[in-house]
């Protein structure tokens, strides 16, 4: 049997970027790092790939052993590999982002490592390389979210126009005017209009709504006419 000789033994890590949407603030869970170096310092979820495990199984173990969370919407980002990325040995890290309703898991997330949820405009440092992950995380989701549906991940499965509106104002770093909102999705008829309001902020409330996902599928940019430049990364 042939061996792979005279090459370098690296590590292999997985990182999990968690944005969670609470209705009004879009914003990122960290945990501090239990152990040197860099010892109680901010940090994304990460752990190291199992010996039988591959990497999409690695990063929802080190999700769920980090947090809690289970079943959520879980996509890789890049590779990073910089030499001297950790300065104990060569480790390569494969970043994962997750999208959720902060409402809909704050009960399922436990504290045994602390974690956090932080105003993506207020984010403290973080170690080794994983600011620059959370930036390119973000350019990413703003990206996809421009042709796929995967900000609803971040509301509940009815949701209000505020609400929504806030979200992709939040993403997007612009300011939507509601009334074209409005009517650019009741044109577009890719939301669905409940029976039901939400009179949580006031007496008249707001109808709630949901995805029409088979419509938005097939004609998602419809929906999108209200976005100014959806096509920019955020900055």
């Amino acid at each position: 049997m042939r061996l792979y000789t005279d090459q370098t033994r690296i590590l292999v890590a997985v990182d999990c970027i968690i944005f969670g949407y609470d209705g009004e603030n879009l914003k990122l869970l960290l945990i501090k790092r239990g152990f040197e170096p860099r010892k109680d310092e901010w940090s994304l979820m990460g752990g190291f790939i199992g010996g039988n495990e591959n990497l999409y199984e690695a990063a929802e173990r080190i999700l769920y052993q980090l947090t809690g969370l289970k079943e959520v919407y879980l996509e890789q980002l890049k590779a990073y590999g910089t030499p001297d990325r950790d300065p104990i040995e060569r480790t390569l890290s494969v970043a994962y982002c997750a999208l959720i309703d902060i409402n809909k898991y704050k009960m399922q997330i436990n504290d045994q490592y602390h974690p956090e949820w932080f105003l993506l405009n207020e984010l403290p440092r973080l170690i080794f390389d994983h600011d620059k992950m959370v930036d390119e995380a973000k350019r990413k989701i703003r990206y996809k979210a421009a042709i796929h549906p995967i900000l609803f991940e971040l509301l509940p499965k009815k949701f209000t126009i505020p609400q929504l509106q806030k979200l992709y104002e939040q993403v997007y770093g612009t300011t939507i005017d509601n009334r074209n909102l409005i009517r650019k999705i009741n044109s577009s008829k890719l939301l669905i209009r409940l029976d039901e309001k939400d009179k949580s902020s006031s007496k008249k409330g707001a109808f709630y709504f949901k995805l029409d996902e088979d419509k938005y599928e097939a004609n998602f940019q419809a929906f999108l006419n209200f976005i100014p430049n959806p096509g920019n990364l955020i900055g």
